[in-house]
């Protein structure tokens, strides 16, 4: 097993060169922590709600 320091200690990490393990968290320098949520692409930009299909 590598004993990459990144490791959270399960022996089961899988971290890529950017820093991401399968589990989902993120090296950010310092720790492995889960990395921060990004906004809605539907909702972060819409100044109107989406309009639903009415009766055919």
């Amino acid at each position: 097993m590598n004993d990459d320091p990144r490791c959270c200690g399960s022996g089961t990490c899988i971290i890529d060169p950017e820093g991401r393990c399968w589990c989902g968290q993120q090296w950010d320098g310092e720790k492995m922590a889960s990395p921060p949520l990004a906004p809605d692409p539907v909702t972060a930009g819409d100044s109107e709600p989406a309009q639903e299909p009415g009766p055919a």
